[in-house]
């Protein structure tokens, strides 16, 4: 499993491409300028990979800027966290909140509920139930390649913000403790913004939330 990561959009977001066995598994696409898209498309073809589906984290606004423009590329599914779709039906609402101009979305994702081994195609993850930063979110952990996508929930010595709709501290707090904090140290966090970092530093060093 190899990791190509995409640093994208006014609030530098990370879009994550995962590949294995020539077939792709894309993060939070949250392109915005033409060139951004393009990175990814470029990278598809020189690795040839073909992309197979479409994981969010969670619906805000910054992590699902390019979701049209690589659903109007590539016919592939989309899956998201059914606890509350409240973001994802009011993501032109989101959009213009932020200043940017956005139609609501045409289709309905796939949901994507808290269990253990969930698989698409030659993917498979643990999906980690992760609110608290907002009622959506979920974390992708390998098991077998000791890593974790955190979306937002977790950054490098910080956490996701909890003064959005439905965030909360003390929610986002538990999910870490409960959800992240109990995998093992050496496990690599690849977080929704910022450099990459492990469970075992967060828990010495996160001010936030201490291990």
């Amino acid at each position: 499993m190899q990791i190509h990561s995409f640093t994208v959009g006014p609030f530098a977001e990370n879009t994550y491409l995962i590949t294995e066995n020539k077939k792709g598994l894309l993060i939070d696409p949250g392109f915005h300028e033409d060139h951004e898209f393009k990175a990814l498309r470029e990278k598809l073809s020189e690795t040839g990979v073909e992309l197979h589906a479409i994981v969010l984290t969670h619906a805000h606004v910054d992590h699902v800027l390019g979701l049209k423009v690589t659903k109007d590329h590539f016919d592939v599914p989309v899956y998201l966290n059914d606890s509350d779709y409240y973001l994802w039906n009011n993501y032109a609402s989101q959009a213009q909140m932020f200043g940017f101009k956005a139609k609501s979305f045409t289709f309905e994702p796939l949901p994507l509920k808290e269990q253990k081994g969930w698989s698409t195609g030659p993917f498979s993850f643990d999906i980690l139930y992760t609110p608290g930063h907002s009622p959506d979110h979920i974390s992708l952990y390998q098991p077998e390649e000791r890593v974790v996508i955190a979306g937002d929930a977790l950054f490098k010595q910080g956490i996701g913000r909890t003064d959005l709709y439905k965030g909360s501290f003390e929610r986002l707090e538990k999910s870490i403790r409960k959800e992240l904090y109990e995998l093992p140290d050496e496990t690599e966090v690849y977080p929704g913004h910022g450099p990459k970092t492990t469970i075992g530093y967060e828990k010495e060093n996160n001010p936030f939330v201490k291990g």
